[in-house]
């Protein structure tokens, strides 16, 4: 695919589902009583290594998403939406806590200090909700005694399960089948939150094939001819900072792994694109059971993933970094109180992971958390005005992995039109002008002309730097 494009700007239910108490009217009588909004289930559909065009809803010319185009032309698709980190257990631990690393405090793959009371999980169960969490969990040893289903919840980061009888079985088969149990087995009468979060299309980082979809998904994209984008060349490598432009650094050596022979690159991409596929159909069979249970309009469901993911562009794979492909993220939000005129319609508003932990608890008509610091994403879609103070930018940041010759520390701020970025290990700035470079390929933080520019970005950065924490 190429690189991202230059960011842009029978509903059976109301905004507020109303219960209306029928009484005689009577002289005098006061009026009749009216119920709150009765709270709506919640479905998360969360995919991993997914980046914002990793759609046919999003313009992708190759990918065959039907299902979740469906969604987006039934919900409201987001086409500035961003991860605060982007590495998998930090942004799912973001998920949960609706906060920044530097608040909930998972640095990579460990638990988060937030208080289980205070995720969106904790408290939808404390208010009657029947809570459920299917496939990867990636944030310390999953907390069983937390949830009311976790079938599957403790998944390796591999393809193919074995099973004490009979031949494996493939993890999206496995995440299927465990969402639609609790769909199936859920008690009547309580409204339930499901996150479904697949493990599809990560690399099973081990394997030399690395992306491992199932045998009746080989015939699609046979053939097909994945279009290279344009930045993946050895001259754009050699264009980042030395401490990324070498074959130590990780996303360099995974870029080795998939990308780097033409012919390597179109069967990864293939197989890529094949397991995406399959997590489209499985999201698809999750939308039919509620459907079919007379529950959908009942339900806000989100999807989204955990990060962006490099498919070469820089001489790059996986993700970490600042930029584009690795940050912006796939947002679908399909809530039954949208208004009929925003349906299939599309929101360049900046959304941010930390934005769902609110936006979920919204959807039960519970406030979020006090340590939250995202905001309920209802507030650009509701009938009533649109906030005018919605973010303009945002402050981005991930830990040193390992060493920095490993994955170096980065932090960046973000916006529309610009964005600058800070590589702590090394005192490197760096400096993007969006607007007329998107494919970030121009570094202007050492040209005179940029000063100005420069100061004013590295002084706001610091501010929401300290506010993140």
């Amino acid at each position: 695919m190429s690189s991202p494009s230059p960011r842009a700007g029978g509903c059976r239910i109301p905004w507020f589902r109303l219960g209306l108490l029928v009484l005689p009217v009577l002289a005098g009588a006061a009026p009749a009583p009216v119920a709150a909004p009765r709270p709506l289930n919640v479905v998360l559909l969360y995919a991993d290594d997914w980046r914002h065009d990793t759609l046919g809803a999003a313009g992708n010319p190759i990918v065959r998403t039907p299902h979740l185009d469906r969604l987006a032309r039934e919900g409201l698709r987001f086409t500035n939406s961003f991860v605060t980190t982007s590495i998998c257990g930090v942004s799912r631990a973001t998920l949960l806590t609706g906060q920044w690393m530097s608040r909930h405090g998972n640095r990579a793959f460990e638990m988060f200090r937030t208080p289980w009371a205070e995720t969106y999980p904790g408290r939808l169960r404390a208010a009657g909700y029947h809570v459920g969490h299917v496939g990867k969990w990636h944030n310390g040893d999953f907390p069983t005694e937390n949830y009311d289903f976790g079938a599957g919840s403790i998944t390796p980061m591999q393809h193919w399960l074995p099973r004490p009888e009979g031949p494996p079985e493939h993890v999206t088969r496995r995440n299927e089948a465990d969402a639609l149990e609790f769909l199936r087995t859920r008690p009547a009468g309580r409204p339930f939150c499901l996150t479904l979060a697949f493990i599809a299309a990560h690399a099973e980082d081990q394997h030399p094939a690395q992306f491992l979809p199932q045998p009746e998904s080989l015939p699609l994209y046979a053939g097909v001819r994945i279009p290279v984008p344009p930045t993946a060349t050895e001259a754009h490598h050699r264009r980042l900072p030395p401490f990324l432009a070498n074959e130590r650094n990780e996303g360099r050596v995974r870029w080795h792994w998939r990308f780097d022979e033409p012919e390597k690159y179109q069967e990864m991409m293939r197989n890529y694109y094949r397991l995406v596929t399959e997590a489209d159909a499985v999201c698809g069979r999750v939308l039919a059971e509620l459907e079919r249970q007379g529950v959908l309009e009942e339900t806000l469901v989100v999807f989204t993933t955990d990060n962006g993911f490099f498919h070469g562009e820089h001489g790059l794979a996986d993700k970490w970094y600042p930029h584009e492909e690795s940050i912006r993220v796939p947002l679908i939000v399909r809530d039954p109180r949208l208004p009929a005129a925003r349906r299939g319609a599309t929101e360049a508003a900046f959304a941010l992971n930390v934005d769902l932990a609110p936006t979920v608890l919204g959807a039960a008509g519970l406030p979020a958390s006090p340590g939250m610091q995202g905001r309920d994403l209802t507030a650009l879609y509701a009938p009533e005005r649109r906030p005018a103070d919605w973010r303009q930018e945002f402050f981005y940041e991930h830990a040193v992995i390992r060493n920095r010759d490993f994955i170096p520390a980065s932090e960046a701020l973000v916006r529309a039109d610009w964005k600058y970025m800070f590589w702590p290990d090394f005192g490197r700035e760096q400096l993007f002008h969006l607007a007329a470079d998107p494919r970030e390929e121009r570094d202007l933080a050492a040209e005179p002309a940029q000063a100005g520019q420069l100061a004013g970005l590295r002084a706001r950065f610091q501010q929401l730097k300290a506010a993140a924490r």
